[in-house]
């Protein structure tokens, strides 16, 4: 199963102890894995709540795990009891005739209010999937969303964060003046929103090891929740029958520019990092239910939600063709896709106004999962592209 796999983490040894038998064979597809390790972590965690992971036992294994080995780090059981989840308003700004609600900053979903906020200045609406012009608003809308994201967001306890300017009507209204109806031009730069103050290039590097679901009860309560390890099995390491995260690696490599200006998401003590999760529940005017989703994707996710919420909410389709749309990643000079998804005629559109779509990228897939309210009642969709299923009672 490890054999061959891009992911350094994959070849630790706390990996490669985990998916190999007793016997030394490697664990294969179909065979039954048991994580007794894990089973206590989680009955431990019930039984006391968060102090069992942040105290005692649980946390003098992964003091002692993270301090070992190469690179080691320099985490206390001072830093864990130190430490304190934080919970945050709901994000909410109006689309057309719906009010869709993200986590906000350092999460991705200001940006993907952003990225609405630029379509609602386009007639996108008004062309379906198998339209040239609809894909190519969005490409540029990505690429104006993407820029300015890059460069202002990082933990607001840390750096002010833009929102405000960055959601701002007269602000929205004026970055998607500056897409060409009919020729891409050079990658955007970031915007002045109000707000704004001076900040260098980002260089987060942002790899994938995400997972996204949604959740609606019979009572109508809605959760739409992304969670990561960061990368593939996180550090490779291993505690009491769970992987170690490597969020670090959310943070910019590079913290500063030569001139010293530092960038918002540079690495600094008890700093958040930024993430690009961005799950997304939908209102309607009345405040009922109407669209939730998420996915995976690494600094990918920005855009598979955006897509497909343009996909419910102004082509109205299906959640689950929305979903199946093909991705398209815009984000500074290269435009990554899956080219052999589009209706007839649309690459070759795409490619005539200035939009090259190149298949692949590296990015992790999408994944994603969402909801939609209609007249018949909730409907489910789950991403095709990986093994996630929609299930209405």
């Amino acid at each position: 199963m490890m054999a061959g796999s891009p992911f350094p983490q994959a070849s630790q040894p706390d990996a490669v102890a985990y998916f190999t038998k007793p016997d030394g064979k490697k664990i294969q597809a179909g065979d039954l894995l048991r994580n007794p390790a894990y089973a206590a972590t989680v009955r431990k965690i019930a039984a006391e709540g968060p102090k069992a992971l942040l105290e005692g036992s649980i946390a003098q294994d992964i003091v002692k795990r993270t301090t070992e080995g190469n690179l080691p780090g320099t985490m206390t059981l001072e830093d864990l009891k130190a430490y304190q989840p934080k919970m945050t308003e709901a994000l909410c700004r109006p689309y057309r005739i719906y009010v869709v609600c993200t986590p906000p900053a350092p999460s991705g979903g200001p940006a993907v209010l952003e990225g609405l906020g630029l379509l609602e200045n386009t007639d996108i609406a008004k062309y379906g999937p198998d339209k040239v012009q609809g894909w190519y608003l969005f490409s540029q809308a990505s690429r104006l969303m993407y820029a300015d994201r890059d460069r202002y967001f990082g933990d607001p306890d840390f750096v002010d964060v833009p929102v405000a300017g960055l959601l701002d009507p007269a602000y929205l209204k004026a970055r998607a003046a500056l897409i060409n109806p009919d020729h891409a031009g050079a990658p955007p730069t970031a915007g002045n929103p109000k707000g704004a103050g001076l900040r260098g290039t980002d260089h987060t590097k942002e790899p994938g090891g995400t997972t996204h679901f949604v959740i609606v009860d019979a009572d109508g309560n809605t959760v739409s929740m992304t969670t990561t390890v960061e990368s593939i099995f996180g550090t490779g390491r291993m505690v009491d029958g769970f992987f170690l995260n490597n969020q670090l690696t959310d943070f910019s490599f590079s913290p500063t520019e030569k001139d010293g200006v530092a960038a918002a998401n540079a690495v600094a003590p008890g700093k958040r990092p930024r993430s690009s999760m961005a799950p997304a529940i939908v209102l309607d005017r009345k405040g009922r239910l109407y669209a939730a989703v998420g996915s995976p994707g690494g600094n990918s996710i920005l855009a598979y939600n955006l897509k497909t919420l343009v996909g419910v909410l102004d082509w109205k389709l299906p959640i689950q063709d929305a979903i199946a749309l093909p991705n398209l990643l815009a984000r500074g000079e290269p435009y990554w896709s899956e080219t052999d998804k589009y209706a007839p005629g649309v690459v070759a559109g795409l490619a005539a106004k200035g939009v090259n779509l190149t298949s692949g990228g590296g990015a992790e897939g999408s994944g994603l999962h969402g909801v939609l309210m209609t007249e018949k009642g909730l409907t489910g969709g789950a991403d095709p592209r990986r093994e996630g299923v929609a299930k209405v009672p």
